[in-house]
């Protein structure tokens, strides 16, 4: 027994100090980063807003993207086959404003459904060379939304990851858990942006070239991936010396969170089995950050159980905790999600075992709308 402990000792230590590295030379590279100001530029950018059913969402979008601060940009709609009153309202905003263009997508046989040949289509009409994208089913907060995300654009930066906000429902625990887990998302992918290592990106704020599009070839290589357009494009073309990122308030975007712990655990799902197209050091790293994570607290666990070298471990998980939290802490303020922050110890328990249980559920069973 005394053996065993001591291995597990030595891997509880093992874990640790790999936490230890990812806290202190990853995330801590955007939670302790210092705000820069960019200068405002003025070139011209077409913000691509894909549609399917939105109405309700776009009669309040709409009128906030069209009075954008912003000296020359065009707004590309893109219609993909709605059933409601999209389309209508879609035509009213072309017709009032000139600046307006609609893109309507017809149901086509090879790409039924799916959203990347949409967003193609939509690119391709696109007449500026750059590109800012949302969602409709989003709110901007500010009428310097553009602004704020081409301002990061340069000679040699030519992706722009931005953060997209979730709305807080006021009472609400699952509300604080799914922002939670997009704060700690977005501080993993703006942090390892930040050394030159980025990996995702997210579609409701995000902003990139025109030639960075087809220089992969658009979605082709992962265009029946029905999710993705987002962290799988940005997956394969992003690298340290065209990416950059975008994290100032006026530049957020706003979404409805799910409202049931049903409906967030199929989004998790849909976002795991997306991952698993990243490229193999994504995938090693994201994968090890977890497992390290998971260990660490039930190697502790197991540890202080059996009392063994109690005061050591306690000392070294209670080290952890806090620093983990200060990290996270300061990461979670940059974003403007305060609230959550002295829900940490709780909440990171909540999310490793969802985690656990998507990983083990699209394991054994993997929905049909996902292929």
């Amino acid at each position: 027994m005394e053996t065993t402990l001591f291995i597990l000792f030595i891997a509880f230590l093992v874990f640790f100090v790999i936490q230890f590295v990812y806290q202190s030379f990853v995330f801590s590279r955007f939670s302790f980063v210092k705000p820069k100001k960019e200068t405002p530029k003025s070139v011209p950018v077409s913000v691509i807003l894909w549609a399917k059913n939105e109405y309700e969402n776009l009669v309040t979008q709409l009128p906030v993207l069209v009075s954008q601060n912003y000296p020359n940009y065009e707004l590309v709609l893109i219609d993909d086959a709605s059933n409601d009153e999209t389309l209508d309202l879609f035509e009213e905003y072309e017709k009032q404003y000139s600046f307006v263009k609609l893109v309507k997508v017809k149901n086509n046989e090879a790409f039924w459904g799916n959203k990347k040949f949409a967003l193609t289509l939509g690119i391709k009409a696109a007449k500026n060379e750059y590109l800012l994208f949302t969602d409709a089913n989003c709110s901007l907060i500010s009428e310097n939304w553009i602004l704020e995300m081409t301002s990061h654009f340069s000679f040699k930066k030519t992706i722009v990851l931005g953060y997209g906000a979730y709305n807080k429902i006021k009472g609400s625990l699952l509300n604080k858990i799914i922002r939670f887990d997009g704060v700690i998302s977005a501080i993993q992918y703006f942090s390892w942006a930040k050394i030159g290592k980025p990996y995702m990106g997210i579609g409701r704020n995000l902003a990139y070239k025109k030639s960075e599009f087809f220089n992969v070839n658009g979605f082709i290589n992962h265009i029946r991936v029905r999710s993705g357009e987002d962290d799988l494009f940005i997956n394969e073309a992003a690298n340290r010396s065209n990416t950059t990122i975008c994290y100032s308030p006026e530049s957020f975007t706003y979404s409805e969170p799910k409202t049931t712990f049903k409906e967030w655990l199929n989004q998790k799902r849909k976002e795991t089995s997306t991952k698993k197209h990243y490229k193999s050091f994504d995938k090693l790293q994201l994968a090890l950050y977890f497992i390290s994570q998971l260990s660490c607290i039930l190697l502790a666990i197991i540890l202080l159980s059996f009392q063994y070298n109690w005061i050591i471990v306690s000392s070294i998980l209670g080290f952890r905790y806090v620093f983990n939290w200060i990290v996270f802490g300061y990461g979670a303020a940059k974003l403007k999600e305060k609230d959550i922050i002295v829900w940490y110890p709780i909440f990171e328990i909540i999310i490793l075992i969802t985690q656990i249980r998507v990983a083990f559920t699209n394991l054994i069973h993997k929905p049909e709308h996902w292929k």
